[in-house]
């Protein structure tokens, strides 16, 4: 679902959403995987924006079912037709190559390296991403108009082709980032993105960009959570922290994973396991009330690692923020997901509505009216004048009497605003006047 994009006004949004764009533009040329320097050149990278830890797992470390893989490295791969001339050149796409491939040195006819070539017969102008993670293989990935043309020159000459792809396939470790900031309690607001897709933008890059500003951006303010920004490898990536960080992971409170933040795709929402955890209830109201066509999907066991800090031993209240889901748009997974399919615009609104969600889950408190005998007098007080404009005055003053008539110390602020059906901005506004004239205090 294609939806037109709320242009950012805030200058400082702007330029987040330029920042972003610049930062996917740089890390886009580097091969990375699940493991290898791929990874470990990209945190460096990150390194100059955030103060980003870094940590290595030894291959064979046992993480619950699962095994840290051999590290994969490459420097270079291609194929050479019968005269010489490069038709496949790692050092044009990184996605030329399968994922993970073991080296290769041979001469074979088409017919035999046909066996190792992957194509996409209906996107014929485009090159595929294939990995081969767990199962030793080796292959190129390449356009369907490339086969094809290979195929019409092996009727015309006959010959060799020569297969080279110089990579190592050997113990080493599983590399991840890792950037804390404390805050006011030790409850922790998770926020992980995958860093293993070569040369792909929506899918990989733009979670990347934006945890990364959002953790620049939460730096500069006081926290009442404490934040986790995880740049970790797909899959074994979330499977290993978990393992090795049980009693970090039973901190979490809320926590959101975060991909395919740049296409121009309406606001999607997948629910953590629990379904109506305060982070689904939190994302639900900001979508609703953000005024833009949005989608919220069921939680299933199917998708990027929400699926994992979801699993049933650990059932954490994590869902997944995107705009288009992975798979549904038809760039996914191949050379076409590029830096001109992600835009400044569609980043720059997806990190505002992540703040708006951060920013509910910060001021959403728990309120008791210290005047509940009757509504107080509000004009005495100056808070009619304290209201704003002429065209806000009506909606304040709303807002202002449910935040007075819900705030029984057992209904939070989120409860209120979905009760109301305002905006959480404006009653949390609301909910501080009324505490700074000594009508509110926490429960």
């Amino acid at each position: 679902m294609m939806t037109e994009i709320q242009q950012p006004t805030n200058p400082d949004h702007l330029d987040s959403g330029a920042k972003m764009h610049q930062l996917i533009t740089e890390l886009y040329p580097i091969c990375r995987s699940i493991t290898g320097d791929g990874v470990r050149q990209t945190l460096r990278r990150l390194q100059s924006y955030i103060p980003l830890t870094v940590h290595e797992v030894p291959t064979g470390t046992q993480v619950f079912d699962w095994t840290v893989p051999k590290e994969w490295n490459i420097r270079d791969a291609y194929v050479k037709n019968p005269c010489g001339e490069k038709v496949i050149d790692f050092q044009k796409s990184s996605l030329h190559v399968l994922n993970y491939s073991t080296p290769v040195a041979a001469k074979m006819p088409l017919s035999e390296l046909k066996q190792h070539l992957y194509t996409l017969p209906k996107q014929p102008t485009l090159i595929p991403y294939r990995t081969s993670y767990y199962q030793e293989n080796w292959g190129f990935c390449l356009t369907h108009e490339t086969l094809q043309r290979l195929e019409a020159a092996e009727q015309a000459e006959t010959g060799d082709y020569e297969i080279k792809i110089d990579s190592t396939l050997a113990d080493g470790a599983l590399t991840y980032g890792e950037f804390v900031l404390p805050g006011e309690s030790e409850e922790t607001v998770l926020i992980s993105c995958h860093c293993c897709h070569p040369a792909l933008c929506n899918d990989n890059l733009s979670g990347i960009a934006l945890s990364t500003m959002l953790a620049q951006q939460m730096s500069a303010h006081p926290r009442r959570y404490t934040y986790r920004f995880l740049f970790i490898p797909g899959t074994i990536g979330s499977i290993t922290w978990l393992a090795l960080h049980e009693r970090e992971a039973r901190q979490i409170r809320h926590g959101l994973v975060v991909a395919c933040v740049g296409d121009a795709g309406a606001m999607t929402y997948k629910k953590s396991r629990r379904g109506n955890a305060e982070i689904d209830r939190a994302v639900q109201h900001v979508l609703k009330t953000g005024g833009a066509p949005y989608k919220l999907l069921d939680f299933s066991p199917y998708g990027y690692d929400e699926r994992q800090y979801c699993s049933p031993g650990f059932n954490l209240p994590v869902g997944s923020l995107t705009r288009t889901p992975h798979g549904q748009f038809p760039e996914y997974h191949t050379s076409a997901d590029n830096p001109e399919f992600v835009q400044p615009a569609t980043l720059a609104d997806s990190l505002m509505q992540y703040l708006a969600v951060i920013d509910v889950l910060e001021r959403n408190r728990t309120y008791c009216n210290l005047n509940p005998m009757c509504e107080p007098q509000l004009g005495k007080r100056g808070l009619y004048s304290a209201l704003g404009g002429r065209q806000e005055t009506q909606k304040n003053q709303l807002a202002m009497l449910w935040v007075l008539n819900g705030s029984d110390g057992q209904q939070t602020l989120l409860d209120i605003a979905e009760k109301a059906d305002l905006p959480f901005t404006i009653i949390a506004d609301m909910a501080q006047l009324l505490l700074e004239h000594n009508l509110l205090a926490l429960a």
